[in-house]
């Protein structure tokens, strides 16, 4: 009697353990939340640009951000395609266009008459009595934002400096301290397009 009823109570067990692998799985399952997450979007946020390489120091200040246009856009994005052709990595396209959203909101200017300072032109409001170019090149997306990764390049250090010192020393600005503001909505611009 001892050995049938042990058989009994494992044939059970056994068919209980045998329940439990099959349905253990789906219903353990049928729990779990739906990720409704696309699969590209997930590696779309992988290929971002890591977020220390773009504000290594943190951001300065107060920041700003305006609501951008498609043209505003289409120049943040000529600005990243410049300096990628320039072989310079993300950090300049955050200087550069942090500088651009001072200097012009990301608006490629022509002359503004009276409201004009002096005779700047263009995305980063560069003067061609100071050696920038020629008005036409100066409204060049492409040709502005060589000519001042240009100047970036020249300044010691730039990659390891606040925005706004790196901004100011190319520019050289009335208002040094301005360009600050803009560095969380540069490098989000840069995150967003720079693999795009």
């Amino acid at each position: 009697m001892n050995t049938i009823f042990r058989k009994s109570v494992l044939g059970i067990a056994g068919l209980a353990f045998t329940g439990g692998v099959f349905a253990g799985p789906i219903a353990a399952h049928a729990a779990d939340p739906v990720h409704t997450t696309p699969v590209a979007a997930a590696v779309a946020q992988a290929d971002k640009p890591d977020t220390g390489k773009l504000i290594p120091h943190g951001v300065q200040g107060a920041q700003s951000k305006i609501n951008l246009n498609d043209e505003q856009t289409a120049n943040a994005k000529a600005i990243i395609a410049a300096t990628k052709k320039a072989g310079m990595p993300e950090r300049a396209a955050v200087i550069s266009i942090g500088t651009s959203l001072q200097e012009s909101k990301l608006e490629n200017l022509g002359h503004l008459g009276d409201a004009n300072d002096h005779d700047s032109l263009g995305l980063f409001q560069q003067r061609p009595t100071s050696g920038w170019g020629s008005p036409e090149q100066i409204t060049d997306p492409e040709y502005s934002t060589t000519a001042f990764l240009k100047g970036l390049k020249q300044v010691d250090g730039w990659q390891d400096m606040p925005l706004t010192k790196a901004a100011q020393t190319v520019q050289v600005s009335a208002y040094p301290d301005a360009y600050a503001q803009w560095e969380q909505q540069a490098a989000d611009l840069v995150a967003q397009y720079w693999n795009n």
